[in-house]
């Protein structure tokens, strides 16, 4: 029999409206806890008001609702299915002759359409909003501001000692971050008085400096003074350093690709934020895994009984695999896996695992 067009709208209205429903009540909840935590993390700091950490909230609650929808999906979906099961709706619909897959089809085109509209429209306004609450946090709470620069001119680094500001320029970078080449230092007194320039062909970082070779320094009314070797005295770690890169999070789904070619053309390891892309392109897949896992634990809750064992069931097979997905995508940052296998794994062992599941139900 085929699904008529009425009984889809109806299906996925019901749908739709529950995962709405779960998400909101997410998105509510999130936006307390992580307003509680702002508020005691900013207590002791006299630039942190209580107005300027309600705009942190804000600023981060898109980016943290973007993680909760799977789990929005998830259980809206248990929900929605338990509730027209409960209520005998699929059952008619079953004993009319439409299959599992058929009324199950409204959902996993709206989980799709919606997985299309988070990478595309919604994560490029989460990702521009939690970069102005990393700005917010680095001014307000952890009074440190981004020390490195990357564009396709090069690096910028920004360092400050007893005697004023440096900021350094390279053309690339090796051996990982530690070395930069065909760099160009311009020294500052305070923070605007400038007195001189010292041009290097490399500049390797140590331990307390920075070892630069065959350098060049030049001031203002001095000769300039060659030398193969010069020590700039610096309390950059590489840690530090590494730490500056825009995170993954505050670059939009179109402009991570750009980002990830001049990371690795500086000389970088873009590993972290090429996942990151893989794992956004893979959310359309995982949301309708999502939805047939819903269905496996929810579409024969009246023959079985045990249902709110059922959704328990269900709801923590969803956070295992959620679990399950940071501990492939640590695997994939350290190497041991492929980045596009790491970010395309939880997708698509859940998708395999709700597709068998769904199989046993409707003709196992």
């Amino acid at each position: 029999m085929r699904l008529s067009t009425t009984l889809s709208v109806y299906f996925g209205r019901q749908f739709f409206t529950w995962v709405g429903i779960v998400f909101l009540v997410f998105v509510a909840t999130i936006f307390v806890f992580d307003l509680v935590e702002l508020l005691r993390r900013g207590a002791s700091k006299e630039m942190a008001d209580v107005g300027t950490l309600m705009l942190m909230a804000f600023m981060k609650l898109p980016f943290m609702a973007q993680k909760a929808i799977p789990f929005a999906i998830l259980i809206g979906g248990i929900l929605c299915f338990s509730k027209l099961t409960s209520s005998h709706e699929l059952v008619v619909a079953r004993a009319a002759g439409v299959s599992v897959w058929q009324f199950m089809l409204p959902a996993l085109i709206i989980a799709f359409l919606v997985g299309l509209v988070t990478i595309t429209v919604y994560n490029p306004l989460a990702s521009a909003m939690v970069a102005r609450y990393e700005q917010l946090e680095a001014t307000h709470l952890r009074k440190q501001a981004s020390l490195l620069a990357i564009s396709s001119s090069g690096l910028w680094l920004r360092q400050a000692d007893a005697s004023g500001e440096s900021v350094i320029h390279a053309q690339r970078v090796t051996e990982p971050g530690t070395v930069l080449h065909d760099v160009i230092i311009f020294r500052f007194e305070g923070t605007d008085s400038f007195v001189g320039r010292i041009d290097a062909a490399s500049a390797k970082l140590e331990v307390g400096y920075w070892d630069l070779q065959d350098a060049v320094l030049t001031a203002p009314d001095r000769p300039a003074e060659f030398t193969d070797r010069y020590k700039l005295a610096t309390d950059l770690t590489l840690s530090q350093i590494q730490d500056s890169f825009a995170s993954p999070e505050t670059l939009s789904f179109w402009e991570l690709p750009g980002f990830i070619k001049v990371l690795e053309k500086a000389g970088f390891s873009a590993v972290k934020h090429r996942i990151h892309w893989y794992a956004l392109l893979s959310a359309p897949l995982l949301f309708c895994a999502m939805v047939l896992i819903a269905g496996t634990f929810s579409l024969r809750l009246t023959r079985r009984g045990g249902t709110g064992l059922l959704i328990a069931t269900g709801v923590l097979t969803g956070f295992v695999f959620y679990f399950l997905s940071d501990v492939v995508l640590a695997l994939g940052l350290s190497g041991k896996i492929p980045p596009a296998l790491a970010a395309w794994t939880p997708a698509g062992i859940c998708t395999l695992l709700g597709i068998g599941l769904l199989f046993h139900l409707e003709d196992g």
